[in-house]
């Protein structure tokens, strides 16, 4: 039997969360960077980013004609890239309008760091490891390493507070387990969770 995808979550429709996710309207402009190869991926957890954040916007590299060509003079003073390097920092609130976050594997997200060369000249942004590791449908290479929305969410937390934070590590979970359930998978925990159904 054929299943229908859901063409923005790529979940099937009987797990399709586009009706629960609720907006969320942060200060922090966020532009992904996302590698071809993520895009078809169900496991990407960028377009959840780009389905919740109300001030994001992806765009696909590497593919034929998928070029990034961004000026750095246009993007100010106040434009960060998530991405570790030696000379990360801790910012200030007041310091960060805009955040270009790497979506890919490890190798693509370093590879693309150093081929946009408008990146290079950015400052880096540096997050806490995570304290607890979720559940994740792929496992970073060390301790540190975090999906895209949950970096997205950490970065959150540090600049904007708490609460959308939350909503959007509360997303992440539900996702997971909604891949999961689609590899066979069953659902655990599935009422400890805080995301729930809500306007947008």
């Amino acid at each position: 039997m054929c299943r229908v995808i859901c063409p923005k979550c790529f979940l099937p429709s009987r797990l399709c969360l586009c009706s629960r996710i609720r907006r969320i309207d942060t200060r922090i402009e966020f532009l992904i960077l996302r590698h071809t190869k993520e895009s078809q991926k169900r496991s990407n957890t960028a377009r959840l980013a780009g389905l919740a954040l109300h001030h994001c916007q992806i765009r696909d590299y590497g593919g034929p004609g998928q070029t990034v060509d961004l000026n750095p003079t246009a993007l100010g003073s106040k434009t960060w890239v998530l991405f570790p390097s030696g000379n990360c920092a801790l910012p200030s609130a007041e310091l960060v309008e805009k955040i270009i976050v790497l979506d890919g594997s490890w190798s693509q997200a370093r590879r693309m760091f150093h081929r946009i060369s408008a990146l290079r000249g950015l400052p880096c942004l540096s997050l806490p490891s995570p304290k607890v590791a979720p559940s994740r449908l792929r496992q970073p290479p060390d301790g540190e390493g975090m999906s895209t929305l949950e970096a997205i969410a950490s970065a959150v937390r540090l600049l904007e507070g708490e609460v959308p934070a939350a909503e959007l590590e509360a997303l992440h979970a539900v996702f997971v387990q909604s891949v999961l359930e689609t590899r066979g998978i069953p659902r655990h925990g599935a009422d400890d969770l805080t995301f729930q159904p809500r306007g947008v």
